[in-house]
């Protein structure tokens, strides 16, 4: 079992920057693959970022140049840097853990933060 817990959405202005956070604890956290989703209002859930075990990562199209992820194995902790946000960013943003080597699929994550609330104002 893993749990996570993400910090650190909010309201932010279009242009601006936010840093989300997850902690996680439970289960080996350094074997494990991690990755950010978001759904936004009427939308499926889908992939942002991914990061390997070795620290391999993994980007949708729209996170490309903008957001940034990373972990720390001793804090047991990944992070989503996030700059030059956008209204349609504006999402619920969850916090995964995946026993595959790599993947973008939710469906091959078991396990998942609450989520936290991200909005960027227009």
């Amino acid at each position: 079992q893993v749990q996570l817990v993400e910090s650190g959405g909010g309201l932010v202005q279009a242009g601006g920057s936010l840093r989300l956070s997850c902690a996680a604890s439970g289960r080996s956290f350094t074997s494990a693959l991690m990755g950010w989703f978001r759904q936004g209002p009427g939308k499926e859930r889908e992939f942002v970022a991914g990061i390997t075990r070795t620290g391999g990562t993994d980007y949708a199209v729209s996170a490309k140049g903008r957001f940034t992820i990373s972990r720390d194995n001793a804090q047991e902790m990944v992070n989503l840097q996030m700059n030059s946000l956008k209204p349609e960013d504006t999402a619920v943003y969850y916090c995964a853990a995946s026993s595959y080597a790599r993947s973008t699929d939710k469906d091959q994550y078991d396990y998942w933060g609450q989520g936290t609330q991200v909005t960027v104002a227009s």
